[in-house]
């Protein structure tokens, strides 16, 4: 039978996980890290905040074993570590929504009022890609498109919608897709395209469930 001192070392092992998630500014650094690697000044723009501060954060979630480094000239660049550390950050999430009472109120203060945002499940999306009935955007940056995207997708950036959605090919239904579901990007794109006149859609999630579903995605190649 263990002791109680080496318990103790084993559980302190498990929760450091948690305390790499104790912290808004690294679970942000892992969303955006669930679309594909990226370097620690895009990520500090993303997160609005300093390189100093961000490398911090992520010295802490590489300490924890969440994410891992690649040198790329004179770059660092940084992903999770394994899907799995992907699928605990969604996991983490869903439990909030079922359990925290205020973070529904609060992303609804971030995101705004869904109520008229028509929605697509994936399987829904999957057929009606097949059958060529759609066209499906991508609204994340360019970065995260490379490295991996639904099949056929066109990426229009967050800060290119205005001026690049009137290209979109006519005639079908726009359905829009980003980082997950508490990203704002696709939903500033269904909301353009429909005061637009434009029939659009939101994917229920993002490209992150997507993948995690099994379902196509297109790669970087290696």
């Amino acid at each position: 039978m263990g002791d109680r001192q080496a318990k103790d070392a084993l559980y302190e092992a498990l929760a450091s996980v948690g305390k790499a998630l104790g912290n808004g500014r690294r679970a942000e650094l892992v969303d955006v890290l669930a679309q594909g690697e990226r370097c620690v000044e895009e990520l500090a723009g993303e997160i609005g905040q300093s390189v100093a501060n961000t490398s911090q954060h992520l010295q802490f979630l590489l300490r924890a074993g969440l994410v891992r480094t690649r040198r790329d000239g004179p770059r660092v660049r940084y992903s999770l570590t394994s899907e799995a550390v992907g699928a605990l950050w969604r996991a983490m999430r869903e439990v909030a929504h079922e359990h925290v009472a205020r973070v529904d109120d609060l992303a609804a203060g971030y995101l705004g009022d869904r109520s008229h945002l028509v929605t697509i499940s994936r399987e829904e999306l999957l057929a009606r890609m097949r059958a060529g009935e759609v066209v499906v955007l991508d609204v994340r940056p360019p970065a995260e498109y490379a490295a991996g995207h639904l099949p056929d997708a066109v990426n229009v950036p967050p800060d290119e919608l205005g001026a690049r959605l009137a290209d979109l090919p006519a005639g079908r239904p726009v359905v829009a897709y980003c980082r997950g579901p508490l990203c704002a990007y696709a939903d500033a794109a269904v909301r353009a395209l429909a005061a637009a006149g434009r029939p659009a859609l939101r994917l229920v999630d993002g490209l992150p469930e997507w993948a995690a579903a099994g379902l196509p995605v297109v790669r970087a190649s290696a």
